[in-house]
């Protein structure tokens, strides 16, 4: 018997990129699924978008929860066996959540599997190409034996994820690494989590400098780097593998060797040799872009590359001293982690259109 599917996708004004989401959704070819979103208290006519395709749609929230509850909501009126999360800003294809099915079908051993974006997103500029070709790059050379989650485009069984109490949204109440969390507590409790690499969908958010760097460091680096100290490890996996690690040492060792610069001539030579370290320990990357997108656009991306080293490994000094120090909760939730909008007047209701 073939299991249901519930595909759930929480959204804050999705606007026309949510549109096409559910476009693409509307193809799907497996049966029997479910769509349900999650309006988190949109200010936009996202509302509108979801009844006019549809799905079930739970609404009625005047404040944003942030994903993690908005997620969480979602599988509290599932009606499916599985849970797929997607989100709002992907386009899937119409097999993906037959692929889905036959995954956790096939090998019932497995509380979740998660995929990956594909090569060609749908923003043209540099930066979201980049970006996403990094993500891809990173996932599907990842271990198929996975220590994380990914909630862009990662399904769990729902039997379990209840039984984990679901994402943590007291300690993530923004978008942020609840994910990875739930990734932590899956494997803390002995359950098989898969990266199917056939598994892909298109991202179509257009990033920004400003967006990446509030992304990493802020949403991402910081509150990893408190999951890490706190007990979580850091699996030698992903973006926490030990070229990954070893690369962020090397990259500050140019900054260093920028210090030299005005005391010896020398600097340079060291600046050269780091340079040449970094060229190599991360070369499969490399000849990847110049495969997927030439000499010119491998070039480009050294720079970003290596800042993105840079500001991760610094992220996580600055973190550690705040951890020690014990301002890492005071940070986290005074400075950083809050939505900036008025507390909730009514429940969620949950209609069907």
């Amino acid at each position: 018997m073939k299991p249901m599917i519930s595909v759930i996708i929480p959204v804050y004004n999705g606007g026309a990129l949510f549109d096409r989401c559910l476009t693409a959704l509307q193809q799907t070819l497996y049966q029997p699924w479910e769509c349900i979103v999650v309006e988190d208290g949109s200010t936009d006519d996202t509302v509108e978008i979801a009844y006019k395709h549809g799905v079930r749609l739970v609404s009625g929230l005047q404040r944003r929860l942030g994903p993690a509850q908005a997620r969480n909501i979602g599988a509290q009126v599932a009606k499916g066996d599985i849970l797929f999360f997607v989100d709002a800003d992907v386009l899937v294809q119409p097999g993906t959540v037959g692929h889905v099915a036959a995954t956790m079908q096939a090998n019932p051993e497995l509380a979740a599997c998660f995929g990956s974006y594909d090569d060609q997103p749908l923003a043209p500029n540099f930066l979201s190409q980049y970006r996403n070709l990094l993500h891809h790059y990173v996932h599907q050379t990842g271990k198929m034996e996975a220590s994380t989650f990914w909630s862009g485009c990662g399904a769990i069984r729902r039997s379990v994820f209840l039984a984990l109490g679901g994402f943590n949204e007291s300690l993530y109440d923004r978008p942020s690494i609840e994910d990875i969390e739930l990734g932590y507590r899956l494997q803390a409790a002995g359950h098989r989590v898969h990266l199917e690499k056939l598994l892909q969908v298109k991202h179509m958010k257009r990033w920004t400098p400003r967006q990446m760097l509030i992304t990493d460091v802020r949403d991402r680096a910081l509150p990893w780097t408190r999951l890490i100290l706190q007990g979580g490890g850091a699996p030698n996996d992903l973006n926490l593998n030990f070229k990954q690690r070893l690369s962020t040492a090397v990259a500050f060792g140019t900054i260093f060797g920028l210090l030299l610069l005005p005391f010896t001539g020398w600097a340079w030579l060291l600046l050269f040799f780091l340079a040449l370290q970094l060229v190599w320990l991360n070369r499969s990357f490399y000849q990847f872009l110049y495969q997927k997108r030439g000499l010119r656009f491998t070039l480009m991306a050294l720079p970003w590359h290596w800042l993105y080293f840079i500001y991760s490994g610094a992220s996580f000094v600055v973190g550690l001293v705040l951890f020690r120090l014990g301002w890492m909760e005071q940070v986290m939730v005074k400075g950083i982690r809050p939505l900036a909008v008025p507390p909730p007047v009514t429940k969620p209701q949950t209609s069907v259109e």
